[in-house]
């Protein structure tokens, strides 16, 4: 087996187990603080959003300088980093004694961790360009299959056991992530010719990748990805609750109704992954982008938990392709060398949509209702599908699209 497959194998495994236990805390977050004191007056929409929105705001502002450091002194310390680091907050969070004390914690986890972009930047790293696609598909198979198991026996482990032992399981998986990559992964880093000499020079490496290709236009459509998926963060358990409020098992359906679409994700990462590298990793993404913003839609109507289960896990399929597309396309518009400063921005960029959604979502409940919330949804995917159409259908002169032409 290649060296870099490899370092993909280990980095699938890793990026399935952390993600495991960092689902597990998704579909609980909304009640843990429900039974929390908090010294404000604030609604548990309102709460709910900045438990969310604080910990993509703190990553959003860290992740950048991770990725610089990460491209001087490799990428392999960065990924224990991530892991490690959020091994140690998880555990915190079960011992929280206040809301105050949750929002705080989750500050602090966004800025040790961003597991994804540490990954991503790895792999980039040692894989092949034309590969580029397969890699990042696999590397989402870890991913999104973590996330289709752990909100599910989150959800059921926190109705049997207690919230408390859900964070402190979270803190485990992560710790075992992490141990797996330290003692799994080879990375023979060597430090790019072109970066500059001496120390860390962030805001010229920042300036670099930012003017390297149609990269702006890509980290534009990640940003608007990570808006339209985060912005049922906090409303979809408590959406979920008002359709079953007798059931007493709102956190498993929550969880069941989220593995589900990671599940259907997780089916259609790699397939989709390889067919972007024949036709084009940014048709992909067009194509994935309609799809999602017509199957939000009716999920405003659902009447009962199995509808909603239904229309999520439908799109699913959509993230499935949305998502290695965009990191693919990332990676080949970057030059070698760049990987941990191009994906450092690109978490930054997917933090600061990850900030936003949440709190459109739980304006979304309060000011309008629940339902509304999957209709904003449907209008950011409807935002990206406008972004992504520029990158498949060229300008009238006839131009080749600057997307093809570089990956």
């Amino acid at each position: 087996m290649p060296s870099w497959k490899r370092t993909l194998a280990v980095m699938v495994g890793a990026q399935f187990t952390s993600s495991l236990g960092l689902s597990f805390i998704f579909p609980i977050l909304p009640f843990y603080i429900q039974g929390l004191r908090s010294s404000t007056n604030l609604s548990i929409e309102a709460l709910a959003g900045l438990v969310f929105s604080v910990q993509a705001l703190t990553m959003a502002i860290a992740s950048p300088f991770w990725g610089v450091i990460a491209d001087r002194y490799g990428r392999k310390p960065m990924v224990m980093r991530a892991m490690l680091g959020g091994a140690v907050v998880s555990g915190l969070l079960g011992f929280a004694g206040s809301v105050e004390q949750v929002i705080a914690l989750r500050a602090l986890q966004g800025t040790l961790t961003g597991v994804v972009a540490a990954a991503s930047a790895l792999v980039a790293a040692v894989c092949p360009r034309d590969r580029m696609g397969y890699a990042m598909g696999w590397l989402q198979v870890g991913l999104w299959g973590g996330h289709a198991a752990g909100p599910v026996l989150g959800g059921i482990l926190s109705d049997l056991a207690g919230f408390r032992v859900t964070f402190l399981v979270t803190a485990g998986l992560l710790a075992l992530s992490g141990v797996s990559v330290w003692l799994g992964v080879q990375e023979p880093f060597v430090r790019a010719e072109h970066l500059p000499p001496g120390g860390l020079t962030f805001l010229r490496d920042w300036r670099r990748v930012l003017t390297t290709g149609r990269i702006a236009v890509t980290l534009l459509q990640r940003f608007l990805l990570a808006v339209g998926r985060s912005t049922m963060g906090p409303v979809l358990p408590l959406f979920v609750l008002a359709l079953a409020p007798a059931s007493g098992r709102a956190g498993t359906f929550t969880g069941v109704i989220v593995g589900a679409e990671f599940a259907v994700s997780t089916l259609t990462a790699v397939s989709l992954g390889r067919l972007g590298d024949r036709v084009g990793h940014a048709r992909i993404a067009f194509a994935s982008a309609v799809f999602a913003t017509v199957f939000y839609i009716p999920q405003a109507l659902a009447q009962d938990v199995w509808q909603l289960l239904v229309l999520h896990a439908v799109t699913g399929a959509a993230l499935g392709g949305l998502i290695p597309s965009l990191s693919a396309l990332l990676a080949r518009q970057s030059r070698a060398g760049d990987e941990g400063c191009a994906y450092g921005i690109d978490s930054s960029v997917a933090a600061a949509g990850r900030a936003v959604g949440p709190l459109l979502g739980a304006a979304c409940a309060v000011w309008f209702s629940l339902r509304v919330a999957f209709l904003a949804t449907s209008a950011v995917f409807a935002l990206l599908t406008i972004v992504a159409a520029r990158a498949v259908f060229p300008p009238r002169t006839g131009e080749t699209p600057p997307t093809e032409r570089q990956g």
